[in-house]
């Protein structure tokens, strides 16, 4: 299964961007599925997550300000991430929850401030 991230940018600091999963076949009704970032320097870590009854979970560090969401008809899974911060800045994947072995090509968010 392909899962291909998109929706990073730069922005500035308070400034908003919806992320997109797409996956290559139906996955989202069967798997938990989550959102990870990679910041430099530091290790890959769970960002959001939405198990298969549609329950969220979230990082402390983005409660309040971060949103996922999933489309099973449409196959896409969504990050809506409001007041962003430089903090934020990181590359941005989807994976299962818990993640397959398998990484896609993230998204790079880069945030200014």
């Amino acid at each position: 299964v392909q899962l291909q991230a998109s929706g990073g940018g730069l922005v500035q600091a308070g400034g908003s961007l919806r992320l997109s999963c797409a996956a290559l076949g139906s996955i989202f009704s069967s798997n938990g599925m989550a959102w990870y970032r990679q910041a430099p320097g530091k290790q890959r870590e769970l960002v959001a997550g939405i198990g298969r009854g549609g329950t969220t979970r979230y990082a402390d560090y983005v409660k309040g300000r971060f949103t996922i969401s999933g489309d099973n008809a449409k196959n896409t899974m969504y990050l809506q991430m409001n007041s962003l911060k430089p903090e934020d800045t990181a590359v941005y994947y989807c994976n299962a929850m818990p993640p397959w072995s398998a990484w896609g090509q993230g998204t790079l968010v880069t945030v200014s401030s």
